[in-house]
């Protein structure tokens, strides 16, 4: 088998495939061309989108070029959503989000060198494109009967499906046709989920060009319970640090449930097969030590956010429980630590709040009374230092970066506030 279709294989990325052995056959030996798009219905990408990534950034270390595609005409319509129509976003925002994505995406491949990777946005050639030439160079390919057939419209029938959401999949094929016709491009990858969508457009070129090509689909990622892997109680874990911080996002892997952090491993961590079966052996062993957690984390961590950040969100996470100086944090990491607490912020005047005050509004203890036997038990900390007394009022040299406070009850529990005067 190929190698990099091997790689693929055991690090578990191959749910779908046109024809595994002809696809193999067709890398084997000659640079090949391969597309993902992503479409601009966020700011951002997000885990599920990482997956296709990691992909092609195997693609392109076993000599293929990927080819990365911004959506900025498709994220004007949305692919057809199994209950409900998608919000139309403002054509403006979609392309503030375009800029976004494009910018995300070329930080996590090589852009440079002989198998560069190459951004494109479709807005490109379906600006130009008239609805008569659309509807007779792509429409005349598809059958109705066919789309029908197509789970997601079979589910939204009966509720309603608009024509925008339904012609999704003629969009989506023309990309890969275009991107055939100029580049070469001769393989497309995505989620299972878009495997109608995927194969439609391998349909298409054979039906106008004459041609074979090939396709391949990632499985979706879940957790042991089923629930998609990269969805929390507050939301998807997003790339963009404005969204999910580099210390959420590393504390996100931290906390991967051990039945499963292997599997997250090889997909998201480039370490060679005998280094992760290793680090798989001493977490069966010693699942406490949590080694196939802080692997992952780290290494996912210093991929999208940069050796510095997870070195920050190792730190924080270190000053939160006691083991080195909150002091040392940046006014930056503790907002982004604070955001993670749910840290609530406190209006105050001139008079500062006391300790048992803190306590109880960051939500460590269930009340003040509850704050004042934490106190009198030796268990609440401010700032990692005990508190003793129980009518303790926190000063201007208790403040972090100038307007926070950590609070810690025991070893474990942990919360914060930020003043505000």
């Amino acid at each position: 088998m190929n190698a990099v279709i091997e790689e693929l294989s055991w690090r578990g990325l191959i749910a779908h495939s046109t024809d595994l052995g002809a696809l193999a056959e067709h890398l084997e030996g000659e640079s090949r061309q391969a597309y993902v798009g992503f479409d601009p219905t966020a700011p951002s990408i997000h885990m599920g989108n990482l997956v296709q990534i990691m992909v092609h950034r195997a693609l392109q270390r076993a000599g293929h070029r990927p080819f990365l595609l911004v959506g900025g005409s498709t994220g004007l319509i949305g692919d057809p959503k199994q209950a409900g129509e998608r919000v139309m976003n403002d054509a403006d925002l979609v392309a503030g989000w375009v800029e976004r994505i494009r910018s995300q995406v070329a930080r996590l491949i090589d852009l440079d060198g002989p198998h560069a990777a190459t951004v494109v946005n479709n807005l490109d050639w379906t600006r130009r494109l008239s609805t008569l030439d659309f509807l007779r160079d792509v429409g005349k390919h598809f059958s109705v009967n066919r789309m029908l057939d197509r789970e997601v419209v079979r589910s939204r029938l009966e509720s309603g499906i608009s024509y925008s959401e339904f012609s999704y999949v003629l969009l989506q094929s023309l990309d890969y046709r275009e991107l055939f016709r100029t580049y070469g491009v001769t393989l497309q990858t995505g989620g299972s989920d878009q495997w109608g969508n995927i194969t439609a457009g391998v349909e298409l070129i054979r039906r106008s060009e004459g041609e074979r090509v090939h396709a391949l689909a990632t499985p979706l990622l879940t957790k042991s319970d089923g629930v998609k892997f990269g969805k929390t109680e507050s939301g998807t874990v997003w790339l963009d640090p404005e969204m999910t911080s580099p210390y959420a996002f590393h504390q996100f892997f931290l906390n991967a449930e051990d039945a499963m952090v292997v599997d997250y491993l090889k997909v998201f961590s480039e370490r060679p097969r005998a280094e992760i079966e290793d680090i798989a052996a001493q977490q069966a062993e010693k699942p406490y030590l949590r080694i196939a957690q802080r692997a992952l984390a780290d290494d996912i961590t210093d991929l999208v956010h940069g050796v510095e950040e997870r070195r920050s969100a190792e730190a924080a996470a270190a000053a939160l429980f006691g083991r080195s100086e909150l002091r040392e944090l940046d006014a930056r990491t503790l907002a982004a630590v604070g955001k993670e607490l749910g840290a609530p912020v406190l209006t105050v005047s001139h008079t500062l709040p006391t300790v048992i005050d803190v306590l109880a509004e960051s939500g460590v203890v269930a009340s003040r009374s509850a704050a004042r036997r934490a106190i009198e038990e030796g268990g609440a900390y401010l700032n990692n230092a005990k508190v003793t007394d129980v009518d303790a009022v926190v000063t201007d040299a208790d403040l972090l970066a100038g307007s926070w406070l950590v609070v810690r009850r025991g070893k474990k529990t942990v919360g914060a506030v930020q003043l505000q005067r």
